[in-house]
């Protein structure tokens, strides 16, 4: 069970870890595609990029993973309403769905904490959220 954790925080960080790989080695590209629909491009890519790559590597290592889930949810959150817009866009429903999840794992990550095995070591505990104690006082 101590390894939980750790498997659902890699889980979740590949695919930010993979994009801000892929946005970083094609990034002419990635400012292009940005340029289509909003302004300073490039300063939004080196952002995207960042937080992609800060908040992976925060949730694959367990350390500070509330900072590093937080900036993948700032990160998401524009990303989905600008880009996966399904109102806009039906196509867009899967990817708009699949961040949502995302952003709901995350939140739970911040939530729980990193687990056991991380840099931080932080167990989820009672003496963490008293009010999920499932002991009688």
């Amino acid at each position: 069970m101590k390894y939980l954790p750790l498997i659902a925080r890699i889980a979740l960080a590949l695919i930010f870890l993979n994009a801000g790989i892929k946005h970083a080695i094609g990034f002419s590209g990635f400012v292009d595609s940005i340029a289509q629909v909003l302004p300073l491009a490039p300063v939004l890519a080196i952002g995207t990029i960042v937080f992609q790559l800060l908040g992976a590597l925060s949730l694959i290592l367990g350390y500070k993973v509330s900072i590093g889930a937080t900036l993948l949810v700032l990160f998401l959150i524009p990303a989905t309403l600008v880009f996966h817009n399904p109102i806009a866009d039906t196509s867009q429903l899967t990817p708009f769905l699949k961040n949502l999840g995302l952003i709901g794992g995350l939140l739970m990550v911040i939530y729980a904490g990193a687990g056991a095995v991380s840099l931080d070591g932080d167990t989820y505990s009672a003496a963490r959220h008293p009010e999920m104690s499932s002991t009688k006082e």
